[in-house]
């Protein structure tokens, strides 16, 4: 656990840069191996949009890092948050740090990404690919990834998370995403049994489905446990899942780099459609209280 700790306090910058390009080079082979849909669409023109975002999505935490690494100061010398005002076990810090860091960091930014009208215009770029894919996870729009941002600083607050705890919660977070987007299929068995604690991407696809109410479910990042507790959790046949948005079906919006920036800012536009991939309404799995 010592060696965890001092990896992840002092993580270079490259292994850091590692861990997304070895994560995107994984999940892009298993897309071709066992493919959930064949795509009949330019792959390498797809990822160099989604990469541009990946790119912006860097350079707005580079740029920020500054507050983040203020705020872990902070948290640690006031001794504010959760982890400091519980004693317990490192190996217990570690689990509950990274339950409350994906809850509020992920879980909760990404609800409310969708149920604040504001938000949720910067959200679209997100949803709006047609063709959900690796390259897919990181496919936000800046003024997305300062929102992102805003709320991993609060998750930091909440917990009082040390920074070794922060670096090891975003290396994985960026890992699970670039897996629970991965146009992959996984079986029955696997799927079940991995989705009791992590998002799989059976289970995170239906989130990308285009029309509501499944569009307003499967939250998740990395732990599963969010979206079971909270009765978000629903399970359909992917096969039937149409990717996009509703609002957004003419491709010069959503596959246009300079549009897409634009997109947050040309005023909110209402679900149109209301639809299921399936006859019968998806199962919800009841809450584990």
């Amino acid at each position: 656990m010592n060696d965890v700790i001092a990896y992840f306090e002092h993580i270079p910058s490259a292994h850091r840069s590692l861990i997304l390009v070895s994560g995107i080079t994984v999940f892009w082979l298993l897309e071709s191996a066992v493919p959930l849909f064949r795509f009949s669409y330019q792959k390498w023109s797809h990822a160099g949009i989604n990469f541009f975002f990946t790119f912006t999505t860097i350079l707005v935490n580079f740029v920020l890092a500054f507050i983040l690494v203020k705020t872990v100061d902070w948290t640690t010398q006031a001794q504010i948050g959760l982890l400091h005002w519980v004693a317990m076990p490192v190996w217990v810090q570690l689990i509950a740090g990274l339950l409350l860091m994906d809850f509020v960091g992920a879980w909760l930014a990404h609800w409310t990404e969708h149920h604040i009208w504001w938000l949720w215009q910067f959200h679209t770029i997100h949803h709006s690919d047609t063709h959900v894919d690796t390259t897919t996870a990181n496919r936000h729009h800046p003024g997305e990834s300062v929102i992102r941002f805003l709320f991993t600083t609060l998750a930091i607050v909440i917990t009082g998370a040390p920074m070794w705890l922060v670096f090891l919660y975003q290396s994985l977070s960026v890992v699970l995403s670039q897996f629970n987007h991965a146009n992959i299929v996984l079986p029955a068995w696997a799927d079940k049994a991995m989705s009791w604690l992590i998002v799989t991407p059976n289970m995170h696809h239906v989130h990308h489905h285009y029309a509501l109410p499944l569009s307003n479910t499967n939250y998740g990042n990395i732990f599963s446990v969010w979206d079971r507790l909270l009765g978000t959790f629903v399970q359909v046949d992917n096969q039937k899942l149409v990717y996009g948005l509703d609002t957004y079906t003419n491709p010069a919006e959503h596959q246009h780099i300079g549009n897409m920036l634009k997109l947050p800012f040309k005023g909110y536009r209402p679900p149109v459609a209301t639809e299921q991939p399936d006859p019968q309404p998806p199962r919800a799995v009841k809450p584990v209280l």
